[in-house]
């Protein structure tokens, strides 16, 4: 599997964010992993994080698949995202802007609801993860009411999951609805399917959570988009 992606889940997995075992996700469903962007909650794990969005950003630029001008992190995990991935993007010598949003508009000072670098030209998008889409539209509207033009949302995991209740699962996952709705290009850190090449691998890292195999394909034959 790619180098970098395999780094990135070895990296979720010492840190406690990515865990396998037996879950109850949001939407009521057994899952054999569970992953929790919320416990890269130190400087140093936050740091290695943006390091790999920002490396991830830049591969698809250096393959074509992306131009960029500056990053939005939508309130509020994405404020954190955004600003330590342009940091990561600056010590590679890439220094661009960032700004992110208020959840309320501000009636003082410089008033509105962006905070930093006004919105312009190409933006990247950087959150978590992707759920129902409807945090993402917003930050997309947002960019073009501004005048700007959304360029990619960037995301750490891509569950790759079908949405909606068991019996009327949709034919595509919040990530590929969005893709099609607003022909935006979606790219993740890590997916589903890495997590599977990754768990099949002969990894030293991945010995310990290879028992989960036969949960794991099962959940994404099952639910995988």
């Amino acid at each position: 599997m790619d180098s970098l992606r395999q780094q990135f889940i070895e990296f979720a997995l010492s840190a406690g964010v990515l865990r396998f075992g037996e879950f109850t996700t949001k939407a009521g469903r057994r899952s054999p992993y569970f992953f929790n962007a919320g416990l890269f909650n130190t400087g140093g794990k936050l740091g290695k994080l943006a390091s790999f969005y920002a490396r991830t950003l830049l591969e698809a630029r250096t393959a074509g698949r992306l131009g960029f001008d500056m990053l939005f992190g939508p309130a509020y995990k994405g404020i954190t995202l955004a600003s330590a991935t342009a940091v990561a993007l600056a010590q590679l010598g890439q220094d661009l802007p960032f700004c992110f949003n208020r959840k309320e508009a501000k009636g003082h000072g410089e008033g509105g609801t962006i905070v930093g670098a006004p919105l312009a030209g190409r933006v990247v998008i950087v959150d978590d993860v992707i759920t129902d889409g409807a945090a993402k539209r917003e930050s997309i509207n947002l960019i073009k009411d501004a005048g700007a033009v959304p360029a990619a949302v960037l995301i750490a995991l891509d569950r790759m999951e079908r949405a909606g209740p068991d019996d009327a699962l949709s034919d595509r996952s919040a990530v590929q609805e969005l893709e099609r709705q607003h022909q935006l290009p979606v790219l993740s850190i890590a997916s589903l399917d890495d997590l599977v090449a990754f768990v099949r691998s002969d990894a030293p890292a991945a010995a310990a959570v290879r028992p989960y195999m036969g949960a794991l394909e099962a959940y994404r034959s099952r639910y995988g988009a």
